[in-house]
């Protein structure tokens, strides 16, 4: 079996996907899922408190899929709070249907909804960590980024997993910015039913692609940017998943890298081609270190922001520079 050590140390640095088949076969959640959806919702509802929850609602029209309407104006689905224990009677009575609406608890943290069950279906990879439970049917979340590493573990039923490396973005055709399904930039693509005239660089994308399902107990490592296509495969599906740095951070202090592309694309927004082209290679070399890293060459009492800095010096910093843009 995988440590934590090896996980963190060898596989998370590399930025490449892993499966790590398994990971929750001890869990009683697991257990409970894989006795039966009778089951699995009473093991839930034993946690439950009576706090509301987000939820999400796309009608059959939708074909499972939560996304954008055909406009680009709004979003297919319906959103709001609800009981956690009235949707989970619901996604039961909905199991027997043959037509019937996607819907989806989402990005729920643990310890606010259910105390006590991350404690009880604890991961030593994550000790101080509160997971984030993710339940509903069958439903497609289109391809998508996030700002984070990204551990997510299938606790009930069954999910398809098609990812992309960042190297494909410009493939994949990525949509608004600061309109988003979800919060973070979605594929335009359909990825069931691409439209190749009018998406042709997908291809390339397909290409690139990873694809992979998990049972019960399985997880799957997500890397930081890499885009990733999720399906529930049953009527009752759940999720548990870990963000442990990035914009996800428990520490992270704001501009976020993707508030930080937003600030750059307004920076250098009315720039020519060439003044762009410039400015890239101030990037590759002061970000990416494209050719040297500045640290080799600038004695270390130089180094200020290019140095290991404390979390409180990069609070200064960003604060400093957030004033700047407030002015």
């Amino acid at each position: 079996m995988l440590s934590a050590t090896q996980f963190f140390e060898q596989l998370a640095p590399a930025q490449q996907p892993v499966v790590i088949r398994g990971f929750a076969k001890s869990w009683p959640i697991v257990a409970a899922s894989t006795r039966s959806p009778l089951d699995f919702v009473a093991y839930l509802n034993k946690f439950y408190t009576g706090k509301k929850a987000r939820m999400v609602v796309a009608p059959p029209a939708a074909n499972k899929r939560f996304y954008y309407n055909d406009e680009l104006t709004d979003v297919n689905y319906l959103s709001g709070e609800e009981r956690l224990d009235l949707f989970l009677d619901r996604l039961l009575q909905l199991a027997d249907r043959e037509i019937y609406p996607a819907i989806s608890m989402q990005n729920a943290q643990t310890d606010d909804i259910l105390p006590g069950l991350a404690a009880e279906n604890a991961s030593d990879f994550f000790p101080q960590l509160t997971p984030r439970l993710w339940i509903g049917n069958e439903g497609i979340v289109s391809a998508h980024y996030d700002g984070a590493d990204n551990l997510a573990c299938v606790v009930a039923g069954r999910r398809r997993f098609i990812l992309f490396p960042p190297e494909q973005t410009a493939h994949l055709y990525p949509g608004p910015l600061n309109f988003t399904p979800a919060g973070a930039p979605t594929s335009m693509v359909n990825l069931n039913q691409p439209d190749f005239e009018r998406y042709p660089l997908f291809k390339r994308a397909l290409a690139e692609a990873y694809s992979v399902e998990l049972d019960a107990s399985d997880a799957i490592f997500i890397p930081m940017l890499w885009w990733h296509h999720v399906e529930s495969l049953e009527k009752v599906n759940a999720l548990m998943n870990y963000w442990w740095n990035g914009s996800s951070a428990p520490d992270a202090v704001s501009p976020s890298p993707i508030d930080s592309l937003n600030i750059a694309l307004l920076a250098m927004r009315d720039l020519t081609q060439k003044q762009r082209d410039a400015w890239r290679c101030m990037f590759d070399h002061y970000l990416f270190h494209q050719g040297c890293n500045p640290r080799s060459y600038i004695p270390e009492h130089q180094w200020h922001i290019l140095g290991d800095l404390s979390a409180e010096d990069v609070r200064t910093i960003k604060n400093y520079f957030i004033a700047k843009l407030q002015k």
